[in-house]
């Protein structure tokens, strides 16, 4: 199980999305990837850095973990915090379901391609703040949730009832493993102890308390 003040559910963005702004001629190309590492943001950004390779600045914020533990911002040549910073919190300020600010697992850069006219200061921090905050208003989202990982072990014979019924209830099953003597049916349940003792519950009536679970390991997992 968790500890004291860890997250147990987040959202993210599905995949990438790119949403383009023009202001005062200056054209800001906002593209949002899904990433759970510094180094999948990282190629992100070389890939858009090899496709606007004649683009002015390539500036870049990403969000990274359940409880946002990584933050990065890099303005790319624009003045000091008129472009990373504000991208960035723009990410931390989007408010998800239920009117949470839970965003994470993402990865901005915004291209830049300088159209002739200085935007000031204030007007670099509006522009990139708002090219990110258009393109998160258009892109779609997925929740995810830490869940308990648990290994269902079945006889051949009836595994694949067993299965069925796991999900029928609502379970998500992740995997099934077939062993000579058995069969291994991986279940993921919320982390916590309330799901995890009706999980239990519904396991044992599935098959007359002759099941039993074993805990193997916690994911992060998308919510259908």
């Amino acid at each position: 199980m968790t500890g004291t003040g860890a997250a147990l559910t987040y959202t993210t963005i599905a995949g990438r999305h790119r949403h383009e702004i023009e202001v005062r001629r200056s054209r800001f190309i906002a593209v949002l990837e899904r990433v759970e590492s510094q180094e999948q943001a990282d190629a992100l950004l070389a890939a858009l850095r090899r496709e606007f390779h004649d683009a002015r600045h390539h500036c870049s914020a990403i969000l990274i973990g359940a409880n946002r533990e990584v933050q990065r911002a890099n303005d790319d040549g624009e003045p000091s915090g008129t472009a990373g910073a504000p991208m960035l919190e723009a990410l931390t300020r989007r408010e998800t379901a239920d009117g949470r600010t839970d965003l994470s697992d993402v990865a901005a850069v915004v291209v830049r391609y300088f159209g002739g006219i200085l935007l000031g200061a204030g007007g670099l921090v509006r522009a990139y703040s708002g090219s990110v905050s258009q393109a998160l208003d258009t892109a779609q989202y997925v929740q995810r949730e830490r869940c308990g990982v648990f290994q269902v072990s079945a006889p051949h014979a009836t595994a694949g009832r067993l299965e069925n019924d796991l999900r029928g209830a609502g379970l998500t099953v992740r995997g099934t493993t077939y062993q000579p003597s058995q069969v291994l049916i991986t279940v993921a349940v919320a982390d916590s102890s309330a799901e995890l003792e009706v999980f239990r519950e519904r396991l044992a009536g599935m098959t007359a308390g002759a099941a039993d679970a074993a805990h193997v390991g916690c994911e992060w997992v998308d919510r259908v």
